[in-house]
């Protein structure tokens, strides 16, 4: 409460004791029925007990909720005192525990991993499961999906060309998609800036620098698979050396075709080469049939050779006789050796004509 000074307190009366004040003769008596200056003291030193007026209500409000009768409008207030007191504990302790719970409790799901921090430094990395820390900005967790498989296209979206140049200066057309998850969200989440950017720029550089050391033919072709191997090798080992926590599950090259513009003469390339393949493969399909039969022949001359010299002149007549044999198998001819007049069964050959009826005996002395 303010406390005036003693002419202020006396201006009051000075005011009641001018006899022509427009606010009356100020005499205070009891028959006195004429207005009153508001400001005058009444006779017995006490304020009416008048309404207060909308100035002491303001300054009443704006001191403070508390005083009686200081209900009325406004902003609702809130009370004072013990009661007081302990709502806005009660209101208090509830929002602590509300933040707690928010900021403490953490559940980690099967798939996930939670990466803990105080005040923005690495402390340690929480498994599946219910786990409690310190409530928040001194511990705060960042949860790292660790099963999900990602998966990148080159050329992103897969229709728009990717040149790349070939060891034999030849240009080839290359789609491919990479694989890859997480295996560190330690390091996925501070020592790489941009792990998404940092996977495509590592496998668009491991698979051009694979791509230079081969030919158009192996690229094309038959060389995918080792081309795939090598590629997905050289991009583990650049995201390793990086600290990256990635880790490359697959390599796959989904189209490899010459460039548009010339693909119609490669076409035609393609098939002359494809046409010379076959030829080569029924040249060495003969060369092999020719080797074998010469090699069976050397077999069984070595073989012929062991014998002969075991029985030189038995073998050699053995091996005459084979040869004429050999030699005189189709002609109509019977060779004997002298001395000797076998039965030679001649009729029915092809060529030999039937022997002719012997004639019958003579009759003799006319019987």
């Amino acid at each position: 409460m303010t406390t005036r000074s003693a002419w202020w307190q006396r201006l009051p009366l000075f005011m009641n004791d001018k006899p022509k004040s427009p606010w009356g003769n100020g005499g205070g008596g009891a028959g006195d029925d004429g207005p009153r200056n508001p400001w005058a003291v009444p006779p017995g030193g006490k304020p009416r007990g008048a309404k207060p007026s909308a100035l002491d209500e303001f300054l009443r409000r704006a001191r403070g909720p508390g005083g009686p009768g200081s209900g009325g409008g406004g902003f609702p207030s809130l009370p004072s005192g013990a009661g007081g007191r302990s709502i806005w504990l009660i209101g208090g302790g509830l929002i602590v525990l509300v933040w707690l719970a928010l900021t403490s409790v953490h559940v980690i799901a099967p798939q996930q991993r939670g990466v803990v921090t105080y005040f923005g430094s690495y402390a340690y990395t929480l498994d599946s499961g219910m786990h409690f820390t310190w409530p928040a900005p001194v511990a705060t967790v960042t949860k790292i999906d660790v099963q999900e498989i990602r998966t990148e296209d080159f050329p992103d979206g897969g229709t728009a060309p990717n040149l790349m140049l070939t060891g034999d200066q030849n240009i080839v057309d290359l789609a491919y998609a990479v694989r890859w998850d997480i295996v560190d969200p330690q390091n996925y989440l501070y020592q790489i800036k941009d792990p998404r950017g940092t996977v495509r720029a590592t496998a668009e550089s491991a698979m051009r620098s694979v791509i230079a050391t081969v030919n158009m033919n192996q690229a094309i072709t038959g060389g995918r698979v080792e081309i795939e191997q090598r590629a997905q090798t050289l991009m583990q080992q650049i995201l390793d050396e990086y600290r990256s926590g990635v880790r490359v599950q697959s390599v796959a090259i989904n189209r490899a075709d010459p460039p548009t513009s010339v693909i119609d003469d490669f076409k035609l390339v393609s098939a002359a080469q494809q046409k010379a393949q076959s030829d080569q493969n029924v040249a060495r399909t003969y060369q092999q049939q020719v080797t074998a039969r010469a090699q069976a022949e050397a077999q069984q001359f070595d073989l012929y050779y062991t014998q002969y010299k075991l029985a030189p002149e038995v073998t050699r007549r053995r091996m005459y006789y084979e040869t004429m044999e050999s030699v005189l198998a189709k002609n109509n001819k019977t060779v004997v050796d002298t001395g000797v007049v076998p039965y030679l069964p001649l009729r029915g050959r092809p060529g030999v004509p039937a022997p002719a009826a012997p004639p019958a005996p003579a009759l003799v002395g006319g019987q």
